[in-house]
């Protein structure tokens, strides 16, 4: 096998180990699509009623439906004991504890769509975590069969470095040795 065809065998399996997965879901999108317009009535009325501005105006309320009646500034319409008070305050305690638990339950609601997500996140992250593995699994079998490929080629390389070797050995001994050079007997010149 060549290896540009085993390069390309090598790409097409990592080709193969490349995945795809659902996008992230946007969880107060898919909850305000779920309202209906009661739940955003009980959602407003109560941000409304947990708010510092309400609890401010009830007690100036009380304090001059008390400061009226008892001070008899205008005619009153509540005596002491202030019956009809107590009897509107239990009706609006009565409604806004009806209007928190309804935005208590869509609380709840989102609670388990959070939960849900969570849940799907995770098991995305699980499948991610396995893709991820495989992937690195597969990249080690590919990298080892470089290894491989490449200790064959060394070994291949030392054969025929040492051949090579063992032919230059075997070229020297059977040649002659080359006949050196004859000495040229020395002149002397005269002085003169």
């Amino acid at each position: 096998m060549s290896i540009a065809r085993e390069i390309e065998h090598i790409a097409r399996d990592l080709i193969k180990h490349q995945h795809d997965h659902p996008p992230v879901r946007d969880l107060n999108r898919d909850v305000e699509r779920r309202l209906t317009f009661a739940d955003r009535v009980a959602a407003d009325f109560s941000r409304l009623v947990g708010s510092w501005v309400f609890v401010l105006v009830q007690l100036g309320i009380i304090v001059l439906w008390i400061a009226l009646n008892a001070l008899n500034l205008i005619r009153p319409w509540d005596s002491y004991p202030f019956r009809f008070l107590n009897l509107i305050l239990s009706l609006e305690a009565a409604i806004w504890i009806s209007v928190l638990l309804m935005g208590l339950n869509r609380q709840a609601d989102r609670d388990r769509l959070r939960a849900q997500q969570d849940y799907e996140l995770n098991v995305k992250a699980e499948e991610e975590l396995k893709a991820l593995m495989n992937h690195l699994m597969h990249q080690d079998e590919i990298l080892l069969q470089i290894v491989n490929r490449l200790d064959r080629g060394d070994r291949e390389m030392k054969r025929l470095a040492r051949r090579l070797e063992e032919a230059l050995e075997a070229s020297k001994q059977t040649q002659p040795p080359a006949p050196a050079a004859p000495e040229r007997p020395q002149v002397s010149v005269p002085a003169p």
